[in-house]
């Protein structure tokens, strides 16, 4: 719906949107979002579930209109149902009202995953220094491929895994599959490296208590869009 509307928030905190045209959302997962024309994607207000949303008309119990922003024509009553918190928009005049059904959303593909980081970092072996060089993408186990396995600058066997996200489930994952690498007295000894473009603190901690080293990729970086040396600052 957009409509010029006036917005009050109490809970933890009181907030005060005076009237003005603005964007209200609804959503099938029960959220209601307040829109500007401005400030990109976040709402000005809002309400997440769980919430139930009540909407009343003047005539339903006879109150009377706000006298500081004139008369409204519905009014929305939004309560959170753990925190009791209210959401109330007064909507004043609607200037357009549209429903649809979006269905199910296939989620996001998001560029520079897993796959994608991997055959960069394949490629551009020198990010993790000087001397180091690939000796193969998906080395096969008995438990499933490890994404990469490499040579160090001192010729030792080095067991990658790659994620997006570092969690703590990436490490205990790189754990295993250098505990079976290590059973093969041609690649053993072999050390465990946790590549990331984002790595949890956890994680870091896990990985050094396994003795892995830890790595945070620049995917930018290794695309060859950003370029370290020609910054500025």
């Amino acid at each position: 719906m957009v409509a010029e509307c006036s917005v009050d928030y109490t809970g933890r905190l009181t907030a005060h949107l005076p009237r003005a045209p603005r964007l209200l959302i609804v959503k099938a997962d029960g959220s209601v979002l307040v829109h500007s024309d401005g400030g990109s994607y976040k709402p000005l207000n809002w309400m997440a579930p769980p919430c139930t949303l009540r909407v009343a008309l003047p005539e339903d119990d006879g109150r009377a209109q706000d006298a500081e922003d004139g008369d409204w024509v519905e009014e929305w009553t939004v309560t959170h149902g753990k925190t009791g918190d209210t959401l109330r928009v007064q909507v004043h005049e609607i200037l357009s009202d549209t429903s649809h059904e979006l269905g199910v959303d296939p989620g996001l593909i998001k560029d520079g995953v897993e796959a994608h980081l991997q055959a960069l970092l394949a490629d551009n072996m020198d990010a993790l220094g000087d001397g180091w060089s690939l000796v193969r993408r998906e080395y096969p186990t008995a438990i499933g491929p490890v994404d990469i396995l490499a040579r160090d600058p001192e010729g030792g066997c080095v067991a990658i895994e790659i994620k997006r996200r570092g969690e703590i489930d990436g490490v205990e994952q790189l754990t295993r599959y250098v505990d079976l690498l290590n059973r093969d007295p041609l690649l053993a000894p072999v050390r465990g490296v946790f590549a990331a473009q984002v790595i949890k603190p956890q994680a870091k901690t896990l990985a050094g208590d396994r003795g892995f080293d830890c790595v945070t990729l620049d995917y930018d970086e290794l695309r060859g869009i950003d370029d370290k040396e020609a910054r500025l600052f």
